[in-house]
């Protein structure tokens, strides 16, 4: 992969990595600026509930920054874009479609197939 492939991925990574702080943010703003006053009990309830959701989705954005912080450490040390288990270049489009990939589709299969025949044991 070139310097300018990788001048992308990494301004791609960065700005994802901006998406989630901001909305991080927006959604701590929100929760400081809406308490639950709501006096029917069901609509409390309903309240509670999608600030669960919410919650749980800023959780596994959370996970995924480490993931890009992961990505932007391997472009820095130049091995961005191979894959961790078999060594080969990860295409282009796997990158583009998910940046933070470590694996070739290949490699992914079959880890994903082993992981569900351990879990069926």
């Amino acid at each position: 992969m070139g310097p300018r492939q990788l001048d992308y991925f990494r301004e791609k990574l960065l700005a994802w990595k901006d998406a989630i702080y901001r909305e991080a943010a927006g959604t701590l703003n929100q929760l400081q600026a809406d308490s639950l006053r709501e006096a029917d009990l069901t609509d409390r309830a309903s309240s509670e509930t999608d600030w669960s959701i919410e919650l749980r989705t800023r959780d596994r954005q959370r996970k995924l920054i480490a993931k890009i912080d992961a990505a932007l450490r391997r472009i820095d040390e130049g091995e961005y874009g191979y894959c961790e288990v078999t060594g080969e270049p990860i295409s282009l489009g796997r990158l583009e479609a998910r940046p933070i990939a470590t694996m070739t589709v290949e490699a992914q299969e079959r880890h994903e197939r082993n992981e569900k025949v351990s879990r069926e044991e």
